[in-house]
């Protein structure tokens, strides 16, 4: 009995794959229906968060979506393939936290030098530098891409949390966060040689 609802299974499985290969509307949703609780769980036991898991889940369809040709049945079962990706998924979205929050520390230092310099001396000739800097660092900032620069203006303009960021622009958290990294990463590669001129 169980090796034919395992053959059931396996024989849904490959009808699914068939229908994501061809595009069919409606098959990705039903793989998410299949799927998602034993993808959720996975994915859940690395990140520990329940909006990041919900973003990377979605990561991980759209990732079958566009790699479903290098999916083979002979080579092993679907929800093997697809918990490998789940969780190397995860995995990915760890480390860029981690990436992200060490940046974050990185700049919240560099603004508290700058603060601590601008209290002791405000003379002309700093001021002139400083307007330049900030001219710079405009400069640079409009040369983002429209995504990163609206979430970096926010959260270090605004000083809004990632979390408001997220609601105002309707846009996931697991989005705002990897907008934000990537936007300081492309900044501090343009000013990589004016750093001691920014500290």
């Amino acid at each position: 009995m169980e090796t034919i609802v395992e053959n059931e299974w396996a024989l849904e499985d490959q009808q699914l794959m068939k229908d994501i290969l061809r595009r069919v509307p409606d098959a990705l949703d039903r793989l998410h229906r299949r799927y998602r609780p034993v993808l959720k769980s996975i994915i859940m036991q690395v990140l520990h968060d329940e909006a990041e898991a919900d973003d990377v889940l979605q990561e991980v369809l759209l990732q079958v979506w566009d790699r479903a040709p290098s999916y083979s049945s002979g080579k092993g079962k679907l929800m093997n393939w697809l918990c490998t990706l789940a969780r190397r998924r995860a995995i990915d979205r760890l480390r860029q936290q981690s990436a992200y929050r060490r940046a974050t520390d990185r700049y919240e230092v560099s603004c508290n030098v700058s603060n601590i310099e601008a209290s002791e001396s405000h003379t002309v000739e700093r001021e002139a530098s400083r307007a330049d800097l900030r001219s710079l660092l405009h400069q640079h900032l409009v040369a983002l891409p429209p995504n990163q620069q609206e979430v970096i203006r926010m959260a270090f303009l605004e000083e809004k949390s990632q979390r408001e960021i997220s609601a105002l622009t309707h846009t996931p958290l697991g989005t705002v966060k990897t907008r934000i990294e990537l936007g300081i990463k492309k900044l501090s590669h343009a000013l990589g040689g004016l750093r001691e001129r920014v500290v």
